[in-house]
């Protein structure tokens, strides 16, 4: 008959955490994404402003980011109800 040892106890403990964490947070999984995606959505309006003619102080430092977020542009402008893409310079449909 083999015994438990602190290792299997101490996994047994990180299991009953993780079992915790995922009741706790299971409920208010899709809250969090959505207010993720909500917070991503207006980071990506404060880089694009400039673009679409919304005048922004920052425009020096957002325009760096620019090419990061190019791949995720048209599904943000899809999420925002723009069949096409508002700018010029950017076909991505």
């Amino acid at each position: 008959m083999a015994t438990k040892g602190p290792r299997d106890e101490k996994s047994s403990l990180e299991r009953f955490a993780a079992g915790l964490q995922e009741f706790y947070v299971a409920p208010y999984r899709r809250s969090f994404a959505r207010a993720r995606r909500d917070e991503d959505d207006l980071f990506m309006l404060l880089v694009f402003a400039e673009t679409l003619g919304v005048p922004n102080p920052a425009a020096c430092y957002t325009m760096e980011l620019m090419p990061v977020l190019y791949e995720r542009f048209h599904d943000w402008h899809r999420r925002m109800g723009m069949e096409r893409s508002p700018l010029d310079h950017i076909g991505c449909c």
